[in-house]
């Protein structure tokens, strides 16, 4: 992948053939990648990634992000060799403890979040690299191998917030997709991924550390914010209380607001969210705004990761995103 990375998000709450008309669009105007977004109360993102793989020729795809809790890491190993195969070598894996909300909803505890992420990518890397697995760990895997012969090694980014994954990251992944959308975040991310990075050494040459940003885009830029409020709703529902106090938010209220979507208020949870919330997770308005909000990141990044919502107007929104990094230029 190249470095200074410029991607995209979609999600498959919208259908296969809507999804492949936007990853096509992002091809288009100038995008390195294509994610979709993993849930299980949305459409498979292996098959969407499939999908828009077959629609185009450049952009990478991958799941932004899959998580070992749900799906046996070697059962992603295949999926994502699969997609690398029908891709041409364009697949890329984004991989990560989950979303607790949803995670929640299936009667899921995230035990041991670092250990059963790394854990997870190790085997998969090991299963594309031909070898035959046995692992006790986190999970187990016993005499496991893929039957066919992997195209090759699949870049893995970890989803990462807390200072402890993103370390992790920086030791052992090829690059982190850290879910920010504030610079006093990134930058504070940056310096945690500088920290692993000095543990690693030379073989961290290339890591790549994206934000993996919210971003709202319209002419209208009341209609950018008004657009924001549902992902932004679930941002400060799971956020880390270090980083809510970073930002001035009171956990109890997002945990009030956390509450309310698990119970389905959606409404309520989305009303919920203050304009400071907006402010502090995503980047919103017009494309000169969100050029200059994504410029800041870009001051603590090497590359972005432009997320849900995009928009009002998803079609409108992917165009304007490009515009307003095309003002952010890779150095």
């Amino acid at each position: 992948m190249s470095d200074g990375l410029r991607a995209i998000e979609v999600s498959p709450e919208y259908s296969i053939g809507r999804l492949v008309e936007l990853g096509e669009r992002a091809e288009a105007v100038g995008f390195d990648a294509v994610f979709a977004s993993s849930h299980y109360n949305n459409r498979d993102p292996l098959i969407a990634c499939t999908q828009i793989a077959n629609a185009t020729e450049e952009v990478w795809v991958g799941p932004g992000i899959v998580n070992p809790y749900e799906t046996h890491p070697a059962v992603l190993a295949t999926r994502l060799a699969t997609l690398e195969e029908v891709s041409q070598g364009r697949a890329v894996c984004g991989i990560g403890p989950g979303d607790p909300t949803t995670l929640g909803n299936l009667g899921i505890e995230r035990e041991r979040p670092l250990r059963r992420t790394l854990e997870a990518f190790t085997v998969m890397r090991n299963l594309w690299a031909g070898e035959e697995v046995t692992h006790e760990g986190t999970f187990e895997t016993q005499d496991a191998a893929l039957n066919y012969h992997a195209l090759g090694a699949i870049p893995v980014f970890v989803g990462a917030q807390g200072p402890h994954m993103l370390r992790m990251s920086a030791k052992h992944a090829d690059g982190v997709l850290y879910n920010g959308s504030h610079p006093d975040d990134v930058e504070w991310a940056a310096e945690r991924v500088a920290e692993g990075l000095d543990e690693r050494g030379s073989d961290g040459e290339g890591f790549e550390f994206a934000a993996f940003a919210s971003v709202s885009v319209a002419e209208d830029p009341e209609r950018a914010i008004e657009a924001a409020r549902p992902p932004v709703a679930y941002i400060v529902a799971g956020a880390p209380e270090p980083v809510l106090a970073r930002h001035g938010i009171d956990a109890n209220y997002a945990k009030m607001m956390g509450s309310a979507i698990a119970e389905g208020a959606y409404i309520d949870a989305f009303q919920a969210v203050t304009e400071d919330m907006i402010e502090a997770f995503c980047v919103a308005g017009t494309p000169e705004d969100v050029a200059d909000g994504l410029a800041d990141l870009l001051e603590h990044a090497d590359g972005v990761v432009v997320g849900s919502p995009l928009g009002p107007n998803l079609d409108e929104a992917v165009g304007l995103a490009a515009e307003a990094l095309s003002l952010t230029p890779r150095e």
